[in-house]
């Protein structure tokens, strides 16, 4: 196996990772059925900056960049989308 090979792969793992990190958040929303606590605005930018880079990834066909972000976008938006519901 090659530097680029394990340097891939550590970076899949790690992306994907840190992508899952959006689902206890929205767990605890949704269990909770309040997001007081939650940042709106902080949320927004997660959810277009993580949809850009799952985009991006698509366009260089980057297959470690679309694992990250593919979990992290759906993640960020269920927050956001949460959030927004139960502020209302």
């Amino acid at each position: 196996m090659t530097f680029d090979q394990v340097i891939t792969i550590v970076v899949s793992v790690v992306g994907v990772a840190l992508s899952v990190a959006y689902y206890p958040q929205a767990y605890r929303i949704w269990q909770n059925r309040s997001s007081a606590d939650v940042s709106v605005p902080s949320y927004i930018l997660f959810a277009v900056g993580t949809t850009t880079w799952l985009l991006y990834g698509f366009y260089k066909h980057d297959v470690p960049i679309v694992l990250s972000f593919f979990l992290g976008a759906i993640g960020s938006w269920l927050v956001l989308v949460l959030t927004l519901y139960y502020k209302r």
